[in-house]
Parts: C-alpha cells; structure tokens; sequence
C-alpha cells in the first residue's frame, strides 16, 4: 500500500466514457424503421409513436449505415430477409469497434484517477454485446501497459445490471487485499444486435438502446483524490416471478432481445422493500443513481420512492442523449453526478445507485459524493456510510 495512504475509504477515483464516431436522432432511425415496415402500417405507425414516447433524442452507433438509407442499411431489409448480417458478422464488427472505444475509456478513468497503469493489480471487463478469445483484456493490458500478472475478472453477459456489479466486485477485491487498484472497462454494442422487426416486442427493445464504452478505477482514497465516489454496502437480489421478463439469447442473426412491459410494474412492487433493507434505517439519500433501463423503470423508481424531478434528472439527461447503454450506463449516470457536484461546489453528500437485468436482477448500493479526503486520525473514525 502506498505510504501517503490517508483513508480506509474504498472509492471510484477516476471515470472515463467514450463513445461511437456516428450519432443518430431518434427521430431519423424512427422513419428508417417506420419505412422498412411498409407491409406492416400497423408497426410503421406503433414504430413512430414509441420511439416518440421512450425518453431518447440521440443515441451512437459504430455502424454507420444506420445513417444512411433503408436500402444501406442491412440490419433493416425492406425485402426478403436474405442479407441480414449473421452473428458472426456482428462479432467481426464487435471484435474491430470495441477495442478503441474501451482504449479511451480506460486512458481516461487512469489519467482521472492520477494513478499509473503499472500500479493496477485487477482488471474486470464487462461486455453482454460481444465475446471473442483472447479478449479485450488481453488487447488492453498490452496497450496500456498493465503489468503481465494483472488479474483478469470477465464478467460477461450478465446485462444492463453487470457495471455495477464490477464497481461491487471491486469494492470486495480492494477490501479483501488492501492496496489494489481496480480497473473496469465495460463496452457495449447493442445496436450491433437489431433485428428485422417481426413485432412490437422488438420494436420497445430497439428504441432506445445505443453504444458505448465506460471505464473506473477503483482503489483507496489518497490526500491527492477529488472529488470521489466512496463506495458503501451494496447487494444484488433476484426479484420473485420475474425469470421470464427479460432475456438475452444467442441466435442466428445476432442476440435476441424481449424485454417485458410489466418490468416498470414489477420494480414498483418489490424495489421499496430492497432500498430499505439496503439503508438500514438510514433516511432516504439526497442522491439517486438509477439506471434508466427505460423512461418508464425511472418513473416508476420515482414514484415509489417519491422523489423530486432533481433527484432523477442525471437518468433521464442520460437515457435523453445517449439512451440505455446496457452496462454503461450507471456508469455515465455517476460520472454525471460526479461532474454536476464538483461543477457547484457541493459539500459531501449519499446516494444509492441501482441497475437492473435479467433475472430479473436488481443490484443495489450506496456511494457517497467526496469533494476532498478527511485525514484518518487516531482518535477519529472515517466513516462515510
């Protein structure tokens, strides 16, 4: 550990994000798909109006023809269905996009956190999009310059829940063996998974997801750390009688994707009951990290824990510019309470964070705004949450 150590905090000292070259309004994907349902005005018509209602204006893709037009863009025939790129086409593409993406998110979270990439001991990579051997922590312990014997954690298709649960894996790896520095490298390419539409169902899940790559360092606070994250308790639950209302499944032409309406509903049954398990008679926080799986999980969140437009406003400005960037996206979340905290000067304050994927899977945990390390004394307890 280093001899400047001052904390016993466990925190997220630097962020980065980075994304896609090619970004696209939502109204303009909106009349591309409503065109390639030509057949189908019924879906044409519930295509504009979803995409109208769900909360995104942009989102970013690596592929550019999505910018294009319907006879461009291969994820859309408007004929018959014999040129839709197979799933091995749309690892190639993964495989070539997300290395550079996942490079600038980690430049960035290193160079935020004032650490050296020789001194990361861990690194978790989070991908549900893509998979290919050797992976992305091979490619990045070789471009970064992380030392040969650095541990490899992959956390893999475990959905829009799994950038939390790195930030939580971490927080045990640097509990368990004080001193580590933990780096997470989540990319997403969803758009890489849209398939031709067939019904409603896929025309919710293709509406607001987008591509993205994020990055933290994890470690213990020094007298040099700003404005940090300090990570407190956290836990995930499996909710009951939900197995089914979200998948994830490997197929032909991509993964295929259901997303149930009865999602928003079923955390409005069952979320409150986990909040307060988590905060232990602790009052409500000031600061809530939701991640906006959908416009409605982040009304719903909302109105069971009664919460002010102020405390959902870093969700909904997300899920607006970028849409749900699966794994990212709490990660972008934080990184916009974080910018928006030390931008006013605020002082200290809680917040919980939250995800949510298949299972259907709530990971929950509490985190706490830092704008400067207190030094540990003897006669003082540092204790943030």
């Amino acid at each position: 550990m280093n001899s400047n150590n001052l904390s016993s905090d466990i925190a997220i000292l630097g962020m980065g994000t980075a994304l896609p070259a090619h970004a696209v309004n939502q109204p303009d994907i909106a009349e591309l798909i409503a065109a390639s349902l030509q057949d189908r005005p019924d879906l044409a018509r519930f295509a504009k109006r979803i995409f109208r209602s769900c909360g995104v204006e942009t989102r970013y893709t690596v592929e550019p023809s999505y910018l294009g037009t319907l006879e461009e863009c291969r994820y859309l025939p408007s004929a018959e269905h014999t040129n839709i790129p197979t799933t091995r086409e749309r690892m190639d593409t993964y495989q070539r996009e997300a290395f550079p993406l996942a490079v600038k998110a980690a430049e960035q979270a290193i160079q935020d956190a004032g650490i050296s990439p020789e001194g990361i001991t861990h690194m978790i990579t989070v991908s549900c999009t893509g998979q290919y051997l050797p992976g992305l922590d091979v490619q990045l312990i070789r471009h970064l310059g992380l030392p040969a014997r650095v541990n490899r954690l992959p956390l893999i298709f475990q959905g829009c829940a799994a950038g939390l649960k790195a930030i939580h894996m971490a927080r045990d790896v640097v509990q368990g063996a004080p001193g580590s520095q933990v780096l997470i490298v989540c990319v997403e390419l969803c758009t890489l998974h849209f398939q031709p539409v067939q019904d409603r169902e896929a025309l919710f899940a293709a509406s607001f997801f987008g591509d993205a790559a994020s990055a933290s360092i994890v470690g213990t606070p020094e007298a040099k750390h700003r404005d940090y994250l300090s990570l407190g308790t956290g836990y995930s639950v499996l909710l009951p009688d939900s197995t089914e209302d979200m998948t994830w499944e490997v197929a032909d032409y991509g993964y295929d994707l259901y997303l149930s309406p009865r999602i928003p509903k079923l955390l409005g049954v069952h979320l409150e009951e986990e909040l307060r398990l988590l905060l232990q008679g602790d009052p409500f926080p000031e600061l809530w990290a939701i991640h906006p799986g959908g416009r409605g999980i982040v009304d719903s969140v909302q109105e069971v824990m009664n919460l002010k437009q102020e405390q959902t406003k870093y969700s909904r400005d997300i899920l607006r510019d970028y849409g749900n960037l699966s794994s990212n996206t709490i990660l972008f979340v934080l990184q916009a309470i974080r910018q928006d905290m030390k931008k006013r000067e605020e002082s200290s304050a809680s917040g919980v964070a939250m995800a949510f994927g298949p299972g259907l899977t709530a990971e929950l945990m509490k985190f706490t705004y830092v704008p400067a390390l207190t030094p540990v004394t003897e006669d003082q307890d540092h204790v943030l949450l």
